[in-house]
Formats: C-alpha cells, structure tokens, sequence
C-alpha cells in the first residue's frame, strides 16, 4: 500500500478547498492552474479541458515510448515515504529543483529533523510495485503532455490527443509522431547538436533561441537501433569536442583522447596504429599536404546522372582501406596479401610491421607475426 501522505498547509483567512491527486492535477505550468474565487471555490474549467492531465515517463521495464507516470513524493533525508509536504507543488520546477518545498518527515530515526526537504518522482503507471524501491524509479518526460488546449500540431497541423511543447518562449507544439519523424531525420542527416551545458540534443525545430530538449530521455521515442546510433554519435561529438580523435578504420571509430603532443596513436580497439594529423597510417615523413588532393578534385568535374555508373565497386573503398597501408618510412602504399604481419617496402627495403607500423622487432614476431584466421584451428 501507498505510504506517502500529502497535506496542504494553508494560509490564515483561506478555505482549504482539498487538493488533488498528484497524478490527476490538470497543469504544472503556472499560468494553467485553475484560479480561485474570493470565497475559496474554484473557477469552472473551461468547455475544452475535458480530461485530467497525467504526467509521462520513461519506464527502463517497460521500454519503448513514453508511458503515463505517477508522482510521488519522500523524505529527501531518509527516503522514507511516511512525509507530509508544507504546500503542494505548482510547478515544474517545484518537482525537478531539489530544496524546493520542504516539509515533515514521520519516519522514526530520521536525521532530517523536525524540518525536511521533499524529493519528488515519478513511478510507471503500467505496472505494480512493491515496496519503496528506488529502482523502480521512472524519468519524467516533462515536455510531453495531454493536449487539453487542443493545440495543431505546427508539422501535420492535426489535434492529437499526446503532443510534446518546446522549451521556447512561445512553446511550440508538435505530436509525437512528428517529433519521432523529426529526431529520425536529424539523426540521419546527423544534425544533433552537441550543446556544453546539454549534450547531444534538438531544439525547436523553428529555430526559436533556448529551446534544446535537456532531457535526453525524450528522444527514447525512437525505435532501439536509432536511440543506440543517437548514443553513439553523441559519445563521438563529446570525444571531438573535447580534442580527441575517432580511429579513422572502417567498422571502428573508437574514440580515443590522446596527450596533446602525441601524434602517434595506436587504437586500443583495433590496433589500428595512425597518425593524428592526417588521419592516415602512421608515417615517419611530414603529412601529405591536403591541397594537393583538392587542386585535383577542383579540375574534375562528373555527371551526377551517370555517376552510378562509374562505380567499380562500393567495397573497394573497403579493400583499399583494409588491405593497404603505407610505408612509414617514405608511405608507398603496400597492400599484404598473406597472413604475415612482417612487411619490406619494395621501394627504401623498410621492414616494418603490419599491425604497429613501425619497425619490425622481436616483440613483434612474438605476439601477432601471423594473423590468426576466424574459427578454433583444429589439427585432426
């Protein structure tokens, strides 16, 4: 059973009219609560708020899209639900900022004293629990909510029931299915945007300032494999950012923070060894300079219509990459056709090993002269 009781503490002079039910209550925003009359009684809600405004979460058992949640509230001391609050919350910020409406907690023992804080949190409505159990915890979707405005969607203009509204000042409104087409998009486009204080977010697709999503949360609405790739691109965001490096091999892209006068860089994923700079196979010689490559790509010009048609091969740009490696002496592209990591440039007679590009050595022919084929080696 429930043990959170919750208690307005009215003002002098003032009717205590009974508050409702923390999931029940039909806005969080200040300028959506219901005024009073002198008397105490409320004011009758307009014609078009017909449904009471639940709150939405995302629920790690559950999964997938938002869910309606409940809100709850402990001792921010002891965690104990046994805790009367000195008001009830108006607000957003009243639930989300900690130390925002204190309170008595009734559990024996607790430390916090006669005066406590609240915490408040969200549960997932679709299942049951037992116990205050902190894992059961869900994350609130604060910018998702029931439409009891009836607002248009500002993509599909149509009036749905669940929408989610920007943090902007004017508050725009869209559905969740635009929003998922939104965030699919952007992620393809890879048109996130990395913010300082936020991550890897979204704002108000208007282009309105202050309007990134905060809570990363909100873009769960995702299928799985696209939340996976929104985390991975922003794991790679924050590496670039921050002055690391993204191994350049195909099917790698591990990021990697280097020291700062480090130009050698070995990847601790693939083994990949190359250099910082150009982003190529390690090499002893200076970088090849890049304006050679764009003089030639500036004096050559194709037909997009028939450029389909001139491709040897969507896996050569593979092989290339995979099977050639230049020489880290004086980079004379060397493509290894056996198994052997021990490799002698045909042009300066540089042996150098495939896996550190660097001199051949006897560590070397200890640890990966070969390379190991795929499956178990069976001698029988």
């Amino acid at each position: 059973s429930e043990k959170s009781t919750l208690h307005l503490v009215t003002q002098t002079g003032r009717r205590f009219t009974g508050s409702r039910p923390l999931n029940q209550i039909v806005a969080l925003d200040e300028e959506e609560l219901l005024p009073v009359e002198d008397d105490g009684s409320s004011v009758k809600q307009p014609n078009n708020v017909h449904q009471t405004t639940h709150f939405f979460v995302y629920c790690a058992k559950c999964r997938g899209g938002p869910r309606q949640g409940k809100l709850r509230v402990k001792c921010a001391e002891c965690g104990s639900g046994a805790f009367t609050v000195d008001r009830d919350p108006a607000s957003w910020q009243d639930v989300l900022q900690a130390r925002s409406i204190s309170g008595c907690c009734q559990q024996d023992g607790c430390e916090a004293g006669v005066v406590s804080w609240a915490k408040f949190y969200f549960r997932c409505g679709n299942h049951s629990r037992s116990g205050e159990d902190d894992k059961d915890e869900a994350v609130s979707l604060y910018l998702i909510r029931l439409n009891t405005r009836n607002v248009p969607c500002l993509a599909c203009t149509d009036v749905l029931s669940e929408v989610l509204v920007f943090p902007c000042t004017d508050g725009h409104t869209t559905c969740l299915r635009c929003f998922e087409q939104y965030c699919t998009s952007r992620l393809r486009e890879r048109r996130f945007i990395f913010e300082e204080r936020i991550g890897y977010t979204l704002p108000c697709p208007i282009g309105c300032a202050e309007s990134f999503i905060a809570e990363p949360h909100h873009f769960r609405i995702l299928p799985d494999h696209l939340f996976s790739q929104y985390q991975r691109f922003g794991a790679e965001e924050y590496v670039l950012k921050t002055g690391g490096v993204l191994c350049p091999q195909p099917n790698c892209g591990a990021g990697i923070i280097p020291d700062d006068d480090c130009r050698r860089i070995k990847c601790y994923a693939c083994q990949f060894v190359f250099c910082r700079n150009c982003l190529q196979g390690y090499h002893i010689e200076d970088c090849e300079s890049p304006d050679a490559h764009a003089t030639i790509s500036a004096s050559y010009s194709v037909d997009t219509t028939k450029a389909a048609h001139s491709r040897w091969d969507e896996a050569t740009k593979h092989t290339i990459k995979t099977k050639t490696k230049p020489c880290p002496k004086c980079r004379t592209p060397t493509e290894r056709t056996g198994g052997c990591m021990h490799m002698v440039c045909t042009r300066c007679d540089f042996e150098w090993c495939w896996v550190c590009q660097n001199d051949w050595t006897r560590d070397c022919m200890g640890t990966h002269w070969f390379e190991q084929p795929q499956g178990t080696y069976t001698p029988y």
